[in-house]
């Protein structure tokens, strides 16, 4: 067995302290999935299941499932060291605010908009490059800001934090991303943008399905929906604000395995997208129907209902709004599908569709299609296949 696998990981992790039975009980799975994955015969699990034996193990899941590449760089301004850094400044125990590195409303708000047009393609490295220096300039146009572009630059600053946090998840670098969020949390309240806050408390929400701590990421997300609950007419934007963030309630109660809730979450947002009618992009969120019929099926592959998650799936929009890593993460969770319902040139089909969508940027950092193509080796050697396997780094 390949030493990078999950079922060596958890061997390793195990060592002497547990049997796979104690494992299994700990964790609340089948000691027959231990076994499995410890023997080689399933390469993953469902992302519950995988949660709940990082959990037993007392490790992070990504250091079960394999750390994210790293984002190597010569200049010291960039990469995740450098976020860190601008995410952690102390010029105010120095002394040292620097106004002379604020920059105009307008130049933030460019900024801002290209830092979220390069996250929703997945061009994650060239955020490595423009984070750092992009909070720093915000964080000292706050300083500068007097009277009425106060709020404004402290919505901007609130952006720019979001969007660190989103891309550090991306590159598995969670504590960090939490920090940036919780940062972006503290400016947008200092903002005057009610959905700006309650779209960021989302963002809160889904780090924490992230960490796998889906009751507060349930709880979290539905309260923020219950501050943003229509009433009368409302703008589409609101509309689409609280339709996402009952959407985001139905992923952690799905990956919690209460799918009759999940479901029942994903019907009310069903609901919402038909008021509004079509695919909308609001303060750096999609909804719609797309992206209704895209957590449908990830609630029934969380919780191994895969012909239901394939025939979610059907009811996918052909010209729908999805950004470009959505579509490429929608196409994944449907590969996990089709190879666990034995379709496994599809699963594969859908795999190279999902390469050619998201790019090789957003797929580098993605665990989720390693493993996919991990069990398909199982089953098919062929020269397509192989040839996929060695551009994503699975050894073959």
């Amino acid at each position: 067995m390949d030493d990078s696998s999950i079922g060596v990981r958890i061997r390793t992790f195990r060592g002497k302290a547990l049997t796979q039975r104690q494992l299994a009980d700990q964790a609340g799975v089948s000691v027959d999935l231990v076994r499995k994955l410890e023997q080689g015969g399933r390469q993953t699990a469902s992302i519950a299941s995988l949660q709940k034996l990082a959990r037993a193990l007392d490790v992070d899941i990504a250091d079960l499932i394999g750390k994210r590449a790293g984002v190597p760089s010569t200049d010291p301004d960039s990469g995740i060291v450098a976020i860190r850094r601008a995410l952690t400044p102390v010029d105010d125990l120095l002394g040292e605010t620097n106004e002379e590195a604020a920059i105009s409303l307008d130049e933030g708000r460019r900024a801002v908009d290209y830092a979220w047009g390069a996250y929703w393609v997945g061009r994650y490295e060239l955020l490595t490059a423009i984070l750092p220096s992009g909070l720093t300039q915000l964080r000292s146009t706050v300083h500068a800001a007097r009277n009425g572009s106060v709020a404004v630059a402290n919505e901007l600053l609130a952006r720019m934090y979001w969007v660190t946090g989103c891309t550090l998840v991306h590159l598995g670098q969670t504590d960090p991303a939490f920090l940036a969020i919780r940062q972006a949390l503290a400016a947008a309240e200092d903002g005057n943008d009610p959905l700006l806050l309650g779209t960021i408390r989302g963002s809160v929400a889904w780090q924490l399905l992230v960490q796998g701590r889906y009751d507060e990421s349930r709880r979290v997300a539905l309260r923020a929906a219950a501050s943003l609950e229509p009433a009368g007419e409302v703008t589409p934007a609101h509309l689409s604000s609280y339709g996402s963030l009952m959407l985001l309630g139905a992923t952690a109660a799905g990956r919690a395995q209460n799918v009759p809730e999940a479901l029942s979450l994903v019907e009310a947002a069903g609901e919402v997208a038909l008021r509004i009618g079509g695919d909308r992009r609001d303060y750096e969120t999609y909804f719609g129907p797309s992206q209704v019929v895209m957590q449908t099926v990830d609630v029934n592959v969380s919780s191994e209902r895969y012909p239901e998650a394939l025939a979610a799936a059907k009811a996918m929009p052909v010209n729908g709004g999805l950004p470009q890593s959505s579509r490429a993460r929608h196409l994944t969770d449907t590969a996990v599908a089709l190879t666990r319902t034995g379709q496994h040139q599809r699963a594969l089909d859908t795999l190279l569709t999902a390469e050619r969508v998201g790019g090789q940027d957003w797929l580098k950092y993605q665990s989720l299609p390693r493993h996919i193509v991990s069990e398909l080796l199982d089953h098919d050697r062929r020269v397509p296949l192989r040839a996929f396997a060695r551009r994503i780094g699975v050894n073959t």
